[in-house]
């Protein structure tokens, strides 16, 4: 059975997906790295390359390629899921955000190659590879990422973007679908 085939026959009967049947999922998937022909390169400037490996209207199966430099604090939108690290180590760090107010970090963890974790819905988090490997992640979301919010600390907003836009702050115009103004002091 081929790769393609595998996911689909673990994929295709997931409807609305609870953080169990998710986890199971990847378990049943056991993605290696040998399995990733044509991986994409990490983009130039960017925290990561992605391709889409699966996507239907419940769940999206993503793997990405990880530079050096790490991502935006992000959230989901109304997706919750798992993140496997398929090689290399991940630093982690998880936000509280209250309302309109900057995220502040509460903790950061190290994932390294074999391990899962959870990303709720609305949490969120920014990640990076970290040790100077060559990360790669396998992401399982449902339903598929929409209305993601990315936030700009140095600037003190948000924006929601489009659908292909990573978890950064957008280059194009289009992509900013709303921008949003936060308040400097987090408020517990």
């Amino acid at each position: 059975m081929t790769l393609t085939a595998k996911i689909k026959n673990v994929l295709d009967p997931l409807k609305s997906p609870s953080k169990a049947d998710l986890k199971n999922a990847l378990l049943q998937i056991d993605m290696k790295l040998d399995d990733l022909a044509q991986l994409p390169e990490p983009s130039e400037g960017k925290p990561y390359n992605r391709k889409l490996l699966y996507k239907n209207e419940e769940v999206e199966l993503l793997v990405m390629n990880w530079s050096q430099l790490e991502c935006a604090p992000h959230d989901h939108g109304n997706s919750h899921g798992w993140i496997q690290v398929i090689s290399g180590s991940s630093l982690n760090s998880v936000y509280e955000v209250k309302g309109d107010s900057l995220p502040k970090e509460l903790f950061y963890q190290y994932h390294h190659k074999g391990q899962y974790f959870y990303a709720p819905k609305k949490a969120v988090h920014k990640m990076k590879a970290s040790n100077h490997t060559d990360m790669v992640t396998l992401h399982l979301y449902s339903p598929p990422i929409s209305g993601m919010r990315v936030y700009d600390l140095e600037k003190c907003a948000a924006c929601v973007v489009s659908d292909d836009c990573g978890a950064w702050w957008p280059d194009e115009q289009y992509q900013k679908l709303k921008e949003i103004k936060l308040t400097k002091k987090y408020t517990p």
